[in-house]
């Protein structure tokens, strides 16, 4: 998919999601956040919830208490409960 990024979401227990998107938007400790195709090499702590939205615009939300995420090279990598 062009202009997509690759996202995993990862527990401990294992991955709670895997695949393409469009965007992936957080929360961190200065506010509301989204990462596209091409965003700058980035690493953050999350809180809240983690949003993924698909090319067609459809929007799956995980409610998290907090993680990690990481974006880099159109990768997405989330780490919840660590």
């Amino acid at each position: 998919m062009p202009n997509s990024i690759n996202v995993t979401i990862r527990k401990r227990d294992g991955v709670v999601f895997e695949g393409d998107a469009y965007a992936v938007s957080s929360t961190n400790e200065m506010g509301p956040f989204d990462i596209l195709a091409m965003h700058a090499n980035f690493v953050s702590t999350i809180k809240e919830k983690v949003i993924i939205t698909g090319s067609g615009g459809k929007k799956t939300e995980f409610k998290i208490e907090y993680g990690i995420i990481s974006a880099k090279a159109d990768v997405i990598e989330v780490f919840l409960g660590v």
